[in-house]
């Protein structure tokens, strides 16, 4: 999946490029090709895609005990002892 956004970015990376040197362009057009066709569009994507991630480290943080030892906790306050 990377990848596929980083070969993503290098195309608009490149049209901007081709926009910021071309006669008829502008730099401030180039910055709006950058961000209406690059980083926008492609931060929606990624974080659509990376829900399932998220939905699974959710989950197993939610598993784990609170002292991070894996095990479900007992009591953890001791009982208090009567004096003899």
């Amino acid at each position: 999946m990377h990848i596929v956004a980083i070969a993503w970015m290098f195309v608009v990376v490149m049209m901007a490029v081709v926009e910021a040197l071309s006669s008829q362009g502008t730099v401030l057009g180039a910055v709006f090709t950058f961000v209406l066709y690059g980083a926008l569009p492609l931060s929606v994507v990624l974080y659509i895609m990376g829900e399932p991630a998220r939905r699974r480290a959710r989950r197993a943080a939610e598993s784990v005990a609170p002292d991070g030892s894996g095990v479900a906790p007992g009591d953890a306050v001791a009982p208090e002892r009567k004096e003899p």
